[in-house]
């Protein structure tokens, strides 16, 4: 079964705002001068004073142009692979093609909330609204009562939903860390800075953690459901930790101290999390007419 055409027009408009948004994030360049202040929290801050994140922290502008490298570099072409597979009716093309729009849902909602406001703000949130929409319609598109038996019955289901409770495990740890430490010293979080909440961590702990959890215990259990929420976990998740590297890589270059575990870790489990990519798209029937009803 081939796209729906409101799949298609919204998916070519996200793939031409985001390549958009993410050349100009990533290449802007003017300066407008660097500025450093106290927050009322205690925390110095630097502000970053070039191209479109100007205003923003220097940290929380080189995670956003390591996040628009890994939009260009990754995002886009898979959004167009996978729609192009997708289009031919192969279900590796609608998994990969759901699980990447999940990828712009996430990003541009966070780019919604936690930038500075910057001339691209319309634009963040016209991809927000697009992908939540297309990603709506991607995912009432599957037949979920016989999902799984387009999939090998060798697909290795206990590792792929224990890593995505694991992972779970991790990001819910980390989190819960950094809120409690502050909550026990009675301030602010260390790295808030002169942002007002923490967008990033009420998505992770509010949706993707939830998720995840839901989806590696279902795919264990061998539930239908599970089958399609592990993909776009998966997909997410490589896209999280791939850009997580890439900002890691550009906090060491902004002269941001980073620690050993990571820079570590995080690089192993995105191969990992590629890993369980790999094990689930091969482990895929297509041209499945042996559908039970």
């Amino acid at each position: 079964m081939k796209l729906r055409i409101s799949v298609k027009i919204l998916s070519i408009l996200i793939l031409l705002l985001s390549l958009l948004a993410a050349v100009y994030g990533v290449f802007s360049n003017q300066s407008y001068g660097k500025t450093e202040f106290t927050t009322i929290g205690g925390e110095l801050v630097k502000m970053y004073g070039r191209g479109l994140y100007h205003n923003d922290s220097v940290s929380i502008a080189s995670q956003a142009i390591s996040q628009d490298i890994v939009t260009i570099i990754l995002a886009v072409p898979l959004l167009l692979i996978s729609m192009f597979l997708a289009n031919k009716g192969l279900m590796k093309g609608k998994l990969l093609l759901t699980g990447t729009l999940g990828y712009f849902f996430y990003t541009y909602t966070s780019y919604s909330f936690l930038s500075m406001y910057n001339k691209f703000f319309l634009i963040y949130v016209a991809l927000m609204s697009m992908s939540f929409f297309s990603l709506t319609l991607m995912i009432t598109s599957f037949d979920i009562d016989n999902i799984k038996f387009y999939f090998s019955d060798k697909i290795p289901r206990k590792f792929i939903g224990g890593f995505l409770l694991f992972m779970s495990f991790v990001v819910g740890l980390m989190w819960v860390g950094k809120i409690g430490a502050a909550f026990l010293k009675g301030g602010y979080p260390e790295g808030l800075e002169y942002y007002t909440t923490l967008p990033i961590q009420a998505l992770d702990l509010g949706f993707v953690v939830p998720i995840a959890i839901m989806s590696g215990i279902l795919l264990i259990k061998n539930k239908s459901l599970g089958y399609l929420l592990a993909p776009i976990m998966i997909i997410k998740e490589i896209s999280m930790l791939t850009a997580i590297t890439a900002m890691i890589i550009g906090q060491i270059y902004s002269g941001i101290s980073m620690s050993v575990g990571e820079m570590v870790i995080f690089p192993c489990f995105n191969l990992i999390i590629i890993y369980c990519l790999y094990l689930v798209i091969s482990n895929v029937k297509e041209n499945n007419h042996m559908v039970r009803r």
